[in-house]
């Protein structure tokens, strides 16, 4: 049966970014049964046993307690469950100085779904017909921001600057302030930090900027932190959350180890999240109250913030340590290869330089050595200019072991090197950015 889609449902019914390369590597992980296949392609959070048994614990509290009933068998407000709101007010009020209430804050299923409300309750067509955009401030971004409006072409991105340094084989993109327009036309603004796929940290001084553009106009900026600190805090360089009229400050606890129960965080003006709160009373009445309980238990007594920067940090970035020595280790120096600044979250951002062949026509080729990398193509949704460097980049997954991502870059590098030889092309970095 084939009903006829509406508009709307045919924009949705189409996968987005990496979603859309996902049959295929599902394809070739049932292919290769059986052998031996690095997968660095996934952004499912490793099951680190500590914060496995944070969330037993917490649960077999929950289970003790009388508050069970309530939290399982009976509806809760849109908003979100109380006890998990004033956790989240009492911590942040705390740590940052604030004077949040409870109005400042709302719960919903997982961030993503946040982005959704966010999107299409302040970006979008107008009543007066206008249409007004969704900004994200610098590209490449999080795939999933190309799938989250209800209309065609709404989402609208800028190309950044590179800072490059050659000697370490290093790059950073940088918000272009020149080229960035936030104005009438724009809905809402949008920027992960530290950023999924390329580990970049937005500065507080680059944040501010971005606020202060949009603020003349009322337009939010949603700052997605779904890496950031207080947890799962994998920030592995400074990153203070920035708070200010227009600022939406958005949690997600998926890397904090609860990715199965669907739990994001809206931090700003009571205003702002009035309207992302109806949208949510409309869509499915209010997130899980399982997960909310459980992690309200966790916030209130400390226990995640602690196993935040004392396990999941440090557990990434070991990961991301072996395979930045690794590639320095295989990878010529002649070759123009720049690996970004790795400053948070659970991905490594490759760029090669006139790489001879398309980003996809690479990942094809690490199949063939057993390695499954994601195309970095697929991270620039709202680009529409003709840049090359959108076909130069992949994104490598640190959600391995330790021996699999030394193993997989060492493959890496031995392939890269062979594609270049192949094309007989001088081996220096010559810049052109």
């Amino acid at each position: 049966m084939n009903p006829p889609l509406s508009a709307i449902g045919q924009q949705m019914s189409h996968l987005s970014g990496v979603r859309a390369i996902m049959k295929d590597i599902i394809e070739t992980l049932h292919a290769h049964k059986g052998k031996e296949l690095i997968n660095l392609s996934a952004g499912n959070p490793l099951i680190v046993p500590e914060v496995e048994q944070l969330w037993r614990d917490c649960t077999q509290e929950l289970l003790a307690s009388s508050e069970y009933g309530q939290v399982v068998c009976r509806y809760g407000t849109s908003q979100g469950y109380e006890p998990l709101i004033e956790a989240i007010v009492a911590d942040f009020n705390r740590r940052y100085d604030l004077n949040l209430t409870e109005k400042n804050v709302l719960i919903t299923p997982g961030s993503q779904t946040l982005y959704f409300y966010a999107a299409n309750g302040y970006a979008g067509l107008t009543e007066s017909g206008e249409m007004k955009q969704v900004v994200l401030p610098l590209s490449p971004e999080y795939t999933g921001y190309g799938g989250i409006s209800l209309h065609p072409d709404m989402v609208t991105a800028y190309r950044p600057r590179l800072d490059i340094d050659v000697a370490r084989h290093r790059f950073k993109y940088r918000p272009d302030f020149e080229q960035l327009k936030i104005d009438q036309s724009t809905g809402c603004v949008i920027f992960s930090r530290p950023c999924n796929p390329t580990g970049n940290v937005l500065t507080d001084l680059e944040v501010r900027q971005i606020a202060d553009q949009a603020l003349p106009y009322g337009v939010p900026v949603f700052v997605d932190a779904a890496y950031g600190p207080p947890f799962p805090s994998l920030n592995f360089t400074e990153l203070n959350p920035i708070f200010g009229s227009n600022l939406v400050h958005c949690l997600s606890l998926s890397k904090a180890g609860l990715p199965g129960e669907r739990v994001g965080v809206a931090i700003g003006d009571a205003s702002l999240l009035r309207v992302l709160e109806a949208f949510q009373t409309n869509a499915c009445i209010h997130a899980s109250r399982y997960g909310q309980a459980i992690a309200a238990l966790a916030i209130a007594n400390g226990a995640l913030a602690q196993v935040s920067t004392e396990v999941i940090r440090p557990f990434y970035q070991a990961k991301f340590t072996i395979l930045e020595s690794t590639l320095a280790e295989y990878l010529s120096p002649e070759l123009p290869w720049f690996l970004h600044q790795g400053e948070g979250g659970i991905f490594a951002w490759l760029w090669l330089q006139d790489l001879p062949i398309s980003d996809w026509e690479l990942y094809q080729r690490l199949k063939q050595v057993g390695v499954i990398v994601v195309p970095g193509s697929s991270f620039f949704p709202g680009l529409r200019e003709d840049w090359p460097h959108k076909q130069e980049c992949i994104r490598i997954s640190l959600t391995a072991g330790d021996t699999e991502i030394a193993t997989g870059m060492k493959r890496l590098a031995q392939t890269i090197i062979q594609v270049y030889q192949e094309a007989s092309r001088p081996m220096i970095a010559t810049l052109k950015y």
